[in-house]
């Protein structure tokens, strides 16, 4: 199962997964993207493909999307749009609504697919969280603060899970190539009383003079839910070509 996977990393995740063979469950809330990117799975694979049109900020809907679809062996937790913006620019409300989707969709859908998973005595959970939660960056401040609370979630849940033969481990892509990452750059961009069209000045110095790409993330997601990875646990794996450490 992957959340937020009609577009970006999702999709890419998606496509990634269904090269090896994996059936695949999409969640997302826009139904005619859901139905578009599994019509061209379909065409590409002989896999199952199935899809959850569901809004993971609503109360309760976490729970029940688990209830409907017991037998997940690997949830991608990747839906999650918290916009940018500094301590005085995130209003309450901005900061809940982000939080209702990312943070405690994370939560709330990881609490119940694991249980389902206990009782079969396998599962691995991916957490797509963003390096944010490493660079603390005032102007996206909600995120930075979101980031860091689910890293802590996956290191400390990650750490006993294989008590019960579960993997929970978390991935940290850096700048990474989506309309989402444009998005954000043009929120920067005004914020720095800059032209909106000058979004790629607000992305800096990057490694490789490049964003990530899509794919790039989804490999190492595909890589880290196989029985390849099955001692990786409890950890963050950071996408970033070591931007984030760089100073």
């Amino acid at each position: 199962m992957i959340t937020g996977g009609s577009r970006g990393i999702g999709r890419a995740v998606a496509e990634a997964l269904a090269d090896e063979g994996v059936n695949l469950r999409l969640v997302g809330r826009t139904l005619t993207s859901l139905q578009e990117v599994q019509q061209s799975l379909l065409q590409k694979h002989s896999i199952g493909v199935e899809i959850c049109e569901t809004d993971l900020s609503d109360r309760g809907a976490a729970e029940q999307l688990a209830a409907k679809n017991s037998g997940i062996d690997i949830l991608v937790n990747n839906a999650g749009a918290v916009p940018a913006g500094s301590l005085q620019g995130i209003d309450d409300d901005t900061w809940r609504n982000a939080w209702d989707l990312k943070v405690f969709g994370y939560i709330n859908l990881t609490r119940s697919c694991y249980l389902d998973m206990r009782k079969r005595g396998y599962g691995v959970i991916v957490n797509i969280i963003g390096t944010a939660g490493e660079r603390h960056d005032p102007s996206y401040i909600a995120g930075t603060t979101g980031n860091a609370s689910l890293m802590a979630f996956t290191r400390a849940l990650g750490s006993r899970s294989h008590l019960d033969n579960i993997r929970v481990l978390g991935i940290n892509p850096g700048l990474t190539r989506t309309d989402r990452l444009e998005q954000q750059a043009r929120t920067r961009a005004r914020m720095a009383g800059k032209d909106p069209e000058d979004w790629r000045q607000m992305l800096g110095q990057l490694p490789f003079n490049r964003p990530a790409e899509v794919s790039e993330v989804a490999a190492v997601v595909t890589f880290m839910s196989s029985p390849r990875a099955s001692y990786v646990s409890g950890t963050i794996v950071t996408v970033d070509a070591g931007h984030s450490v760089a100073g």
